[in-house]
């Protein structure tokens, strides 16, 4: 491994890019079809939503929208199971501890940016042990505005103090992509994550990757500079 070091910031989604949480999230989906009578979904019938949160998850699982009366009430009991097994079974992507300490040992900084809610996000940040390790964590409620407004990806920027241009956002999301472009970064789409990769390809983001062990070249690629 080469000893050069780099100057810049790398700041992830969390949900569908560092971390594997879908398994938990599913479990919390399949838990409001039981208390209902209704047989488990297939874990890969939820998956593709798990970047959706809530809204999303309960939507395939019980074909509940935002209008619907229930909705609201069946949020918050999804939240609190979801609350009581987040960390069950939930776990950094394969290659992600890797690429981590390549960033950390050639000198650049990396930090969390999530539209997950603060009280949901940070035990689970913790638990993985990345609190200690990240320059910047901000969650969905963390600033008055969520992705895609860019205001939380400018805010941790600021928290870690860097500049926005050398600055790379990663995210399995669209709403990534618009908020790191919108706040001056570049951005990388990822395909292992929860979307579909041929829809991350259209997204466009400065590079798209479809194995987190691609990361690596593709960040350095994507660095202003070097020292």
């Amino acid at each position: 491994m080469s000893s050069e070091t780099y100057q810049g910031l790398v700041l992830f989604d969390f949900d569908g890019t560092l971390a594997d949480s879908a398994p938990d999230l599913a479990e919390a989906a399949n838990q409001q079809r039981r208390y209902r009578g209704l047989a488990d979904l297939p874990y890969e019938a939820l998956r593709p939503v798990a970047s959706q949160g809530a809204p999303g998850l309960l939507r395939v699982a019980l074909g509940l929208e935002r209008e619907h009366p229930d909705f609201e009430a069946t949020r918050q009991q999804f939240l609190a199971d979801y609350a009581a097994c987040m960390t069950e079974r939930t776990d950094l992507f394969p290659g992600i501890p890797a690429l981590l300490e390549n960033l950390e040992s050639h000198g650049l900084g990396w930090g969390i940016v999530t539209n997950k809610v603060e009280r949901l996000a940070l035990p689970i940040i913790d638990f993985l042990d990345l609190s200690r390790r990240s320059a910047a964590t901000v969650c969905g409620d963390t600033c008055a505005h969520a992705k895609p407004h860019p205001e939380p990806v400018a805010h941790a920027i600021r928290l870690a103090g860097y500049r926005p241009e050398d600055t790379i956002y990663v995210g399995d999301d669209e709403r990534d992509i618009i908020a790191g472009r919108d706040a001056g970064t570049r951005t990388i789409a990822v395909g292992f994550g929860y979307c579909e990769p041929s829809q991350a390809k259209r997204w466009g983001a400065d590079a798209y990757v479809e194995h987190p062990e691609a990361l690596w070249d593709t960040i350095l690629a994507l660095l202003p500079s070097r020292t």
